[in-house]
């Protein structure tokens, strides 16, 4: 099983490669490769002279805010019933789309920006800001200013690794775990503001 997965990941990589830039695009946008093999692999092409290291990392980012306009679209126009029926083609449960509406409701959209720092809340965030109607273009620049620094980390340490950008996970390591740490905290002060602001207003 292990074999079949690395062939069809290799073939997909081939793919990625052919395409240059419009296949970082579509395979940010599609996701069917998580996004840091893809953006770990556009930064080996970097290294290999394929294509540039700010094109690799302007497509990557281009590439994720797709994903992340599809799905908002899937929470506007499709809603809940959009997700019960075709959720698990796009690899997303039901449960995770409840949590995400739950931060969502609590914490608004400053959520949109900490979640795409953690796993699998990372693309399901996007639903319930649709759902909600979120103000499109703050949703937008949210999205982007948290896409941006991802791109950039992975596309450089595949274009550090080179050959050995397969070790992409190990390398990042370190990274993600100040990243998520760093965005759980951004969350936690920006929760403690909001309480001690409403405490204010309502003793005002």
């Amino acid at each position: 099983m292990a074999e079949v997965i690395h062939e069809v990941l290799g073939r997909l990589l081939e793919w990625v490669e052919s395409l240059g830039y419009i296949g970082i695009v579509i395979g940010l946008a599609v996701e069917v490769i998580p996004s840091e093999i893809v953006l770990g692999f556009g930064g080996y092409l970097v290294s290999e002279g394929r294509v540039t290291f700010g094109g690799a990392v302007f497509f990557g980012t281009l590439g994720a805010l797709l994903q992340q306009w599809i799905l908002y679209a899937i929470g506007l126009y499709g809603g809940r019933p959009f997700l019960l029926k075709y959720g698990k083609y796009l690899r997303i449960k039901p449960s995770h789309v409840d949590l995400a509406e739950k931060w969502f409701e609590r914490h608004g959209p400053v959520i949109v920006f900490t979640a795409r720092f953690v796993p699998v809340m990372r693309q399901v965030i996007s639903i319930p800001a649709g759902m909600a109607r979120m103000n499109f273009a703050l949703y937008t620049f949210l999205t982007l200013l948290a896409s941006l620094p991802w791109s950039l980390l992975f596309v450089w340490l595949g274009w550090t690794l080179g050959e050995n950008w397969q070790e992409i996970g190990r390398a990042a390591a370190p990274y993600t775990k100040i990243i998520i740490p760093a965005a759980a905290t951004l969350l936690v002060g920006y929760v403690a503001y909001a309480i001690w602001r409403g405490k204010k207003n309502n003793h005002a």
